[in-house]
């Protein structure tokens, strides 16, 4: 069965095409997107503004092309926290219907939790027991863990690259001075109130094999010595705190227009790395994990997962 997938994020909008049956690897057969950067559009009124709006109709109609024209069996299409949470969200997600034809389903923060651990339960197996899934997105940060494919808990919160980029640093891609060192202070106490009340739930719950998933990780990963994507999917990649405090320790000092430059690093999203790290730094601290290990696979292949086995249910 080919099946497609368009994940509105809150960075980027994301179509993946796998050739996949219940109980195999879902080998992606093509994969496509367009930064979008929503969570960095919502207005002060916490409404997408009409810019985002017009970019998500255009993106959401070139994927559903794509995946009519690369004979798509279903197309599943959901969104995430910049559409989730925006004020006016009924309204962008008729005019997408309307325009496009496409029914974006509105993921909670709770379920694109869940999604995701099932995703790395699946990569991992049950030999990695107790998981502890962490994952940065540009509008939330999730965190899920437990000993089945369901974890016993998954909370979600407002702490996404680029909504902390946008409401906390007020950095512009382009600018060529670094964040002023309190106001990344400032972040970093924000941070840390945010996670105080999922801290003791989740050290409750307990785990064995803490991982994280997500372009952020993959990429703090990356600039603290793990393996590059041309290694291949495979390659085992993990990220300190160590490493992590000293990756966070000099990109705090480096201009949002040159954080590009850096090996690893996108262009889309750069300037929201800063964001991103003191958030990984502050949950990893906050939770007393010491290194991480990178999974590849996240919410969309969750998704995917999960709809086949509907399938197989039925």
């Amino acid at each position: 069965m080919r099946l497609g997938v368009l994940d509105v994020g809150s960075n980027t909008v994301h179509l993946l095409v796998v050739d996949a049956h219940r109980g195999a690897h879902p080998w992606p057969a093509h994969s496509e997107k367009a930064v979008l950067r929503l969570a960095e559009q919502i207005g002060p009124d916490g409404a997408l503004g009409e810019v985002g709006a017009d970019a998500l109709v255009q993106a959401v109609d070139a994927a559903r092309t794509a995946a009519t024209g690369l004979k798509v069996d279903e197309l599943i299409a959901f969104a995430t926290s910049a559409v989730r949470d925006a004020t006016n969200a009924a309204d962008v997600l008729a005019r997408v219907r309307d325009s496009t034809g496409v029914r974006l389903e509105v993921l909670s923060g709770a379920d694109e939790a869940r999604m995701t651990f099932l995703a790395v339960r699946r990569w991992f197996g049950w030999s990695a027991g107790r998981l502890l899934v962490l994952d940065i997105g540009g509008g939330s940060l999730e965190i899920a863990a437990g000993i089945d494919e369901d974890p016993d808990v998954a909370v979600s919160l407002p702490l996404g690259a680029g909504r902390l980029t946008r409401d906390r640093l007020g950095v512009d891609p382009e600018s060529t001075v670094p964040p002023a060192p309190e106001t990344v202070e400032l972040l970093r106490q924000y941070v840390d109130a945010q996670l105080d009340p999922v801290v003791e739930r989740m050290t409750e719950v307990g785990w064995e094999r803490p991982v994280a998933t997500s372009k952020t990780f993959r990429t703090l990963a990356r600039l603290a010595g793990a393996a590059p994507s041309g290694a291949g999917l495979w390659a085992r990649r993990r990220l300190t705190r160590s490493g992590l405090r000293q990756v966070l320790g000099f990109i705090r000092h480096i201009p949002p227009a040159q954080l590009v430059e850096l090996e690893g690093v996108s262009v889309g999203r750069s300037h929201q790395l800063l964001a991103g790290a003191v958030v990984a730094e502050a949950v990893m601290r906050r939770l007393g994990v010491d290194s991480v290990d990178v999974c590849p696979w996240a919410l969309r292949e969750g998704v995917i997962l999960s709809r086949m086995d509907r399938l197989a249910s039925v």
